[in-house]
């Protein structure tokens, strides 16, 4: 088995170089460790000190050099598309208030196809596109209970936070 030493990001290297292809999906190019088959049966063991994100193109870097890239796997995804660089602020808010994961791609947002978001953006009056291919969602900051964030939101919840002990808000 032969060890990754290092990741080369999409387009910043010769991809037909490849010796080796692994195709995974949005959630399994999240990881810290686990060991990779190619399609060409290159065994490759990926382990981090953290987990990491890999990119559809990305490139594998093993000990001798040589690389292996990655391919994201075709997913049933939503294509949204807005009337107005307004429009697609406002749709963009709407999805990063449901903590929903995002590919954004000039004027145009991907999800995971989701029937009550796509009726909700239909509503908000977008045009939304069924469609397979490779999801690459922006790197997200992950959601945590320790409430070292902003709770306000312009608008009132009724929160009571005596059960969390005593923290500030700086």
């Amino acid at each position: 088995m032969r060890r990754i030493t290092a990741i080369t990001p999409a387009g910043q290297w010769n991809a037909a170089s490849a010796i080796d292809r692994v195709m995974l999906d949005a959630d399994d190019r999240k990881r810290r460790r686990i060991v990779l088959t190619g399609e060409k049966g290159t065994q490759v063991l990926i382990d981090f000190d953290k987990p990491m994100t890999l990119r559809d193109g990305d490139g594998l870097m093993l000990e001798d050099g040589a690389i292996v890239l990655v391919a994201g796997t075709a997913e049933p995804l939503a294509e949204i598309t807005a009337s107005s660089p307004r429009e697609f602020i406002r749709l963009a808010w709407h999805l990063g208030n449901r903590h929903t994961d995002v590919q954004i791609d000039g004027l145009r947002i991907r999800i995971r196809r989701d029937h009550v978001l796509e009726e909700m953006l239909r509503g908000l009056r977008a045009k939304v596109t069924a469609l397979e291919a490779p999801f690459d969602p922006q790197a997200t900051m992950p959601h945590s209970h320790n409430h070292a964030h902003d709770h306000s939101h312009g608008h009132g919840h009724g929160h009571h936070h005596s059960h969390h002990g005593d923290h500030s808000h700086d």
